[in-house]
Protein backbone atom coordinates (compact mmCIF):
# COMPACT_ATOMS: atom_id res chain seq x y z
CA UNK A 1 0.00 0.00 0.00
CA UNK A 2 1.99 3.14 0.77
CA UNK A 3 5.18 4.25 2.28
CA UNK A 4 5.21 2.82 5.90
CA UNK A 5 2.23 0.47 7.53
CA UNK A 6 2.08 0.51 11.85
CA UNK A 7 2.21 -3.27 11.53
CA UNK A 8 -0.65 -2.25 10.04
CA UNK A 9 1.61 0.29 9.20
CA UNK A 10 0.84 3.35 11.00
CA UNK A 11 3.27 5.84 10.22
CA UNK A 12 3.91 8.48 12.84
CA UNK A 13 1.13 10.77 11.85
CA UNK A 14 -1.40 7.05 12.07
CA UNK A 15 -1.66 6.26 8.29
CA UNK A 16 -1.39 2.79 7.55
CA UNK A 17 2.06 1.56 4.91
CA UNK A 18 2.77 -1.61 4.56
CA UNK A 19 1.16 -4.85 4.10
CA UNK A 20 -1.29 -4.04 1.70
CA UNK A 21 1.01 -2.61 -1.11
CA UNK A 22 -0.51 -3.12 -4.58
CA UNK A 23 2.75 -3.72 -6.09
CA UNK A 24 5.04 -5.93 -3.95
CA UNK A 25 8.16 -5.20 -6.03
CA UNK A 26 11.49 -3.78 -4.77
CA UNK A 27 9.95 -4.11 -1.09
CA UNK A 28 12.53 -5.40 1.45
CA UNK A 29 10.20 -7.38 3.43
CA UNK A 30 12.04 -8.34 6.47
CA UNK A 31 13.31 -4.77 7.01
CA UNK A 32 10.04 -3.63 6.79
CA UNK A 33 8.47 -6.54 9.03
CA UNK A 34 10.70 -5.87 11.39
CA UNK A 35 9.89 -1.83 11.61
CA UNK A 36 5.84 -3.20 11.23
CA UNK A 37 6.14 -5.10 14.04
CA UNK A 38 8.64 -3.29 16.54
CA UNK A 39 5.54 -0.31 15.82
CA UNK A 40 3.09 -2.18 16.97
CA UNK A 41 4.47 -3.81 19.53
CA UNK A 42 4.71 0.35 20.99
CA UNK A 43 1.72 0.91 20.27
CA UNK A 44 0.46 -2.61 22.08
CA UNK A 45 -1.15 -0.41 25.22
CA UNK A 46 -3.64 1.24 22.85
CA UNK A 47 -4.04 -1.66 21.56
CA UNK A 48 -4.96 -3.56 24.22
CA UNK A 49 -7.09 -1.26 25.82
CA UNK A 50 -9.58 -0.60 22.01
CA UNK A 51 -9.70 -4.57 22.52
CA UNK A 52 -10.87 -4.18 25.90
CA UNK A 53 -13.52 -1.47 24.66
CA UNK A 54 -14.23 -3.80 22.04
CA UNK A 55 -14.85 -6.74 23.85
CA UNK A 56 -17.81 -5.25 25.95
CA UNK A 57 -19.67 -5.17 22.80
CA UNK A 58 -19.02 -8.29 21.21
CA UNK A 59 -18.57 -11.14 23.33
CA UNK A 60 -17.06 -14.63 22.79
CA UNK A 61 -16.86 -14.40 18.98
CA UNK A 62 -15.98 -17.19 17.20
CA UNK A 63 -14.54 -16.11 14.27
CA UNK A 64 -12.29 -12.98 14.27
CA UNK A 65 -10.99 -11.44 11.14
CA UNK A 66 -7.89 -8.62 11.19
CA UNK A 67 -8.15 -7.16 7.44
CA UNK A 68 -4.79 -5.78 7.00
CA UNK A 69 -2.74 -7.57 9.52
CA UNK A 70 0.88 -6.44 8.19
CA UNK A 71 2.90 -9.45 10.52
CA UNK A 72 0.35 -10.07 12.92
CA UNK A 73 1.37 -8.06 16.34
CA UNK A 74 -2.58 -7.12 16.31
CA UNK A 75 -3.97 -10.23 14.88
CA UNK A 76 -2.02 -12.41 17.68
CA UNK A 77 -3.77 -9.39 20.63
CA UNK A 78 -6.80 -10.14 18.90
CA UNK A 79 -6.34 -14.10 20.11
CA UNK A 80 -5.28 -13.19 23.51
CA UNK A 81 -8.14 -10.76 23.96
CA UNK A 82 -11.08 -13.01 22.77
CA UNK A 83 -9.47 -16.75 23.77
CA UNK A 84 -12.37 -18.77 22.50
CA UNK A 85 -12.39 -17.39 18.92
CA UNK A 86 -10.35 -18.53 15.71
CA UNK A 87 -8.30 -15.96 14.49
CA UNK A 88 -7.45 -15.37 10.77
CA UNK A 89 -4.85 -12.49 9.80
CA UNK A 90 -5.50 -11.22 5.98
CA UNK A 91 -2.94 -9.34 4.18
CA UNK A 92 -1.95 -8.96 0.68
CA UNK A 93 2.20 -10.02 1.59
CA UNK A 94 2.58 -13.34 2.19
CA UNK A 95 6.47 -12.93 3.29
CA UNK A 96 4.39 -10.63 6.31
CA UNK A 97 1.81 -13.60 7.15
CA UNK A 98 4.29 -15.55 7.47
CA UNK A 99 6.25 -13.61 10.66
CA UNK A 100 2.36 -13.82 11.97
CA UNK A 101 2.23 -17.44 11.86
CA UNK A 102 5.23 -17.57 13.58
CA UNK A 103 4.39 -15.09 15.94
CA UNK A 104 1.37 -17.22 17.16
CA UNK A 105 3.28 -20.06 17.07
CA UNK A 106 5.73 -18.10 19.90
CA UNK A 107 2.48 -16.95 21.72
CA UNK A 108 1.07 -20.61 21.64
CA UNK A 109 -2.36 -19.41 20.06
CA UNK A 110 -0.93 -21.24 16.57
CA UNK A 111 -3.66 -23.97 17.14
CA UNK A 112 -6.56 -21.02 16.68
CA UNK A 113 -4.59 -19.11 14.10
CA UNK A 114 -5.26 -18.49 10.54
CA UNK A 115 -3.89 -16.58 7.55
CA UNK A 116 -5.35 -15.74 4.13
CA UNK A 117 -3.07 -14.18 1.76
CA UNK A 118 -5.16 -11.39 -1.37
CA UNK A 119 -5.97 -8.17 -1.80
CA UNK A 120 -8.90 -6.61 0.50
CA UNK A 121 -11.84 -6.80 -0.07
CA UNK A 122 -12.23 -9.22 -2.41
CA UNK A 123 -10.62 -11.80 -0.58
CA UNK A 124 -12.90 -12.24 2.10
CA UNK A 125 -14.72 -14.25 -0.48
CA UNK A 126 -12.17 -17.34 0.70
CA UNK A 127 -13.52 -17.31 4.40
CA UNK A 128 -14.74 -20.33 5.03
CA UNK A 129 -17.56 -18.79 6.95
CA UNK A 130 -19.44 -15.42 8.54
CA UNK A 131 -17.34 -13.09 10.36
CA UNK A 132 -18.31 -12.08 14.67
CA UNK A 133 -15.73 -9.61 14.65
CA UNK A 134 -14.08 -7.71 11.60
CA UNK A 135 -10.94 -5.69 12.55
CA UNK A 136 -9.57 -2.93 10.14
CA UNK A 137 -6.83 -0.79 11.34
CA UNK A 138 -6.09 2.02 8.88
CA UNK A 139 -6.57 -0.91 6.04
CA UNK A 140 -9.64 0.41 4.55
CA UNK A 141 -8.22 3.65 3.43
CA UNK A 142 -5.85 2.21 0.89
CA UNK A 143 -8.80 0.88 -1.02
CA UNK A 144 -9.87 3.31 -3.79
CA UNK A 145 -13.69 3.06 -3.54
CA UNK A 146 -14.01 3.11 0.83
CA UNK A 147 -18.06 3.02 0.77
CA UNK A 148 -17.63 -0.08 -1.30
CA UNK A 149 -14.96 -1.51 1.10
CA UNK A 150 -17.42 -0.72 4.01
CA UNK A 151 -20.20 -2.87 2.33
CA UNK A 152 -17.96 -5.50 1.14
CA UNK A 153 -16.70 -6.01 5.36
CA UNK A 154 -20.36 -5.86 6.14
CA UNK A 155 -22.08 -8.39 3.52
CA UNK A 156 -18.89 -10.43 5.45
CA UNK A 157 -19.95 -10.40 8.84
CA UNK A 158 -22.28 -12.52 10.74
CA UNK A 159 -26.15 -11.70 12.16
CA UNK A 160 -24.92 -9.66 15.35
CA UNK A 161 -20.98 -9.56 13.78
CA UNK A 162 -19.14 -6.17 14.66
CA UNK A 163 -17.12 -4.09 12.56
CA UNK A 164 -14.42 -2.32 13.66
CA UNK A 165 -12.67 0.34 11.99
CA UNK A 166 -9.57 1.89 13.40
CA UNK A 167 -9.37 5.34 11.02
CA UNK A 168 -8.54 8.93 11.88
CA UNK A 169 -7.13 10.20 15.45
CA UNK A 170 -4.33 12.67 15.91
CA UNK A 171 -1.13 12.85 14.64
CA UNK A 172 1.50 11.63 16.94
CA UNK A 173 3.91 14.20 18.86
CA UNK A 174 7.59 13.84 19.58
CA UNK A 175 8.55 17.34 20.61
CA UNK A 176 7.96 20.51 22.09
CA UNK A 177 7.00 23.26 19.59
CA UNK A 178 10.00 24.68 20.09
CA UNK A 179 12.95 22.45 20.28
CA UNK A 180 15.84 25.37 20.69
CA UNK A 181 17.17 25.27 17.23
CA UNK A 182 15.47 26.14 13.45
CA UNK A 183 11.89 27.61 13.16
CA UNK A 184 9.34 26.62 15.96
CA UNK A 185 6.41 24.40 14.97
CA UNK A 186 8.16 21.43 12.81
CA UNK A 187 5.89 18.82 13.33
CA UNK A 188 2.99 20.91 12.06
CA UNK A 189 5.03 21.77 9.08
CA UNK A 190 5.67 17.89 8.53
CA UNK A 191 1.74 17.52 9.10
CA UNK A 192 0.78 19.74 6.43
CA UNK A 193 3.23 18.07 4.06
CA UNK A 194 1.81 14.42 5.09
CA UNK A 195 -1.53 15.84 4.47
CA UNK A 196 -1.01 16.47 0.86
CA UNK A 197 1.20 13.53 0.09
CA UNK A 198 -2.03 11.26 1.91
CA UNK A 199 -4.52 12.79 -0.71
CA UNK A 200 -2.81 11.84 -3.41
CA UNK A 201 -2.04 8.72 -2.25
CA UNK A 202 -5.81 8.44 -2.60
CA UNK A 203 -6.41 10.37 -5.57
CA UNK A 204 -3.61 8.16 -7.20
CA UNK A 205 -5.52 4.44 -6.02
CA UNK A 206 -7.34 2.30 -8.59
CA UNK A 207 -11.25 3.61 -8.98
CA UNK A 208 -10.51 6.19 -6.66
CA UNK A 209 -13.31 7.81 -5.27
CA UNK A 210 -13.64 10.21 -3.07
CA UNK A 211 -15.82 10.30 0.06
CA UNK A 212 -17.02 12.08 3.01
CA UNK A 213 -14.49 10.24 6.28
CA UNK A 214 -17.88 10.04 8.20
CA UNK A 215 -16.87 6.35 8.87
CA UNK A 216 -20.54 5.88 11.08
CA UNK A 217 -22.87 7.20 7.97
CA UNK A 218 -20.43 4.73 5.74
CA UNK A 219 -21.22 2.12 8.39
CA UNK A 220 -25.07 2.96 7.92
CA UNK A 221 -24.88 3.09 4.01
CA UNK A 222 -23.78 -0.60 4.53
CA UNK A 223 -26.66 -1.23 6.56
CA UNK A 224 -24.56 -1.76 9.93
CA UNK A 225 -25.83 -0.37 13.09
CA UNK A 226 -23.19 2.54 14.65
CA UNK A 227 -22.72 0.80 18.40
CA UNK A 228 -19.82 3.48 19.09
CA UNK A 229 -16.79 5.74 18.58
CA UNK A 230 -14.01 5.90 20.99
CA UNK A 231 -10.42 7.15 20.85
CA UNK A 232 -7.22 5.60 22.40
CA UNK A 233 -4.34 7.51 23.26
CA UNK A 234 -0.73 6.31 23.64
CA UNK A 235 1.30 8.47 25.80
CA UNK A 236 4.96 8.18 26.74
CA UNK A 237 6.41 11.57 28.68
CA UNK A 238 9.48 12.58 28.41
CA UNK A 239 11.85 11.03 28.94
CA UNK A 240 11.16 8.44 27.03
CA UNK A 241 12.07 5.06 27.03
CA UNK A 242 14.91 3.88 24.34
CA UNK A 243 12.24 2.18 22.22
CA UNK A 244 10.18 4.87 21.86
CA UNK A 245 12.99 7.10 21.22
CA UNK A 246 14.34 4.80 18.52
CA UNK A 247 10.62 4.87 16.70
CA UNK A 248 10.70 8.86 16.71
CA UNK A 249 14.12 8.70 14.93
CA UNK A 250 12.54 5.70 12.22
CA UNK A 251 10.06 7.92 12.28
CA UNK A 252 11.22 11.53 11.13
CA UNK A 253 13.98 9.41 9.10
CA UNK A 254 11.33 8.36 6.91
CA UNK A 255 9.61 11.81 6.68
CA UNK A 256 13.25 13.44 5.72
CA UNK A 257 13.51 11.07 2.86
CA UNK A 258 10.02 11.20 1.68
CA UNK A 259 10.04 15.16 2.38
CA UNK A 260 13.36 16.69 1.83
CA UNK A 261 12.77 17.93 -1.82
CA UNK A 262 9.67 19.64 0.10
CA UNK A 263 11.66 21.28 3.19
CA UNK A 264 12.84 24.30 3.06
CA UNK A 265 16.79 24.31 4.08
CA UNK A 266 16.09 25.25 7.65
CA UNK A 267 13.90 22.37 8.52
CA UNK A 268 16.01 20.25 6.58
CA UNK A 269 19.06 21.16 8.42
CA UNK A 270 17.07 20.91 11.55
CA UNK A 271 15.89 17.02 10.66
CA UNK A 272 19.21 16.44 10.27
CA UNK A 273 20.56 17.54 13.84
CA UNK A 274 17.24 15.42 15.38
CA UNK A 275 18.59 12.70 13.69
CA UNK A 276 22.30 12.87 14.09
CA UNK A 277 23.59 11.02 16.81
CA UNK A 278 26.44 12.76 17.84
CA UNK A 279 24.61 15.65 17.97
CA UNK A 280 23.64 17.11 21.85
CA UNK A 281 20.26 17.91 20.03
CA UNK A 282 19.37 14.78 18.65
CA UNK A 283 15.92 12.89 19.40
CA UNK A 284 18.80 10.06 19.99
CA UNK A 285 20.65 12.66 23.50
CA UNK A 286 17.30 15.01 24.68
CA UNK A 287 15.48 14.71 27.56
CA UNK A 288 12.64 16.13 25.69
CA UNK A 289 11.48 13.74 23.84
CA UNK A 290 7.97 11.65 24.28
CA UNK A 291 5.44 10.11 22.20
CA UNK A 292 1.66 11.17 22.36
CA UNK A 293 -0.44 9.48 20.02
CA UNK A 294 -4.40 8.92 19.91
CA UNK A 295 -6.09 6.51 17.53
CA UNK A 296 -10.05 6.19 16.90
CA UNK A 297 -12.09 3.24 16.57
CA UNK A 298 -16.00 3.20 15.06
CA UNK A 299 -17.72 -0.07 15.64
CA UNK A 300 -21.15 -0.80 14.18
CA UNK A 301 -23.21 -4.36 13.75
CA UNK A 302 -25.39 -6.39 11.33
CA UNK A 303 -28.66 -6.57 12.34
CA UNK A 304 -30.44 -8.28 9.69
Amino acid sequence: MAHDHDEHGHDEHGHVHGGHHHDHTDIDWSRMAEHLETQAELFTPLYERALAWLGHKQTEPGLVVDAGSGPGVLSCLLAEAFPAARVVAVDGAEPLLQRARARAERLGVADRFGTLTGELPGILDDLDYPVDLLWASRSLHHLGDQRAGIAAFASRLARGGTLALMEGGLPARFLPRDIGIGRPGLQARLDALEEEWFAQMRADLPDSVPEVEDWPALMASAGLRHTGTRSFMLDLPAPTTDRARAYVAASLGRLRDVFADHLDADDRTTLDRLLDPEDTASVHRRADVFLLAAHTVHTAVRTG
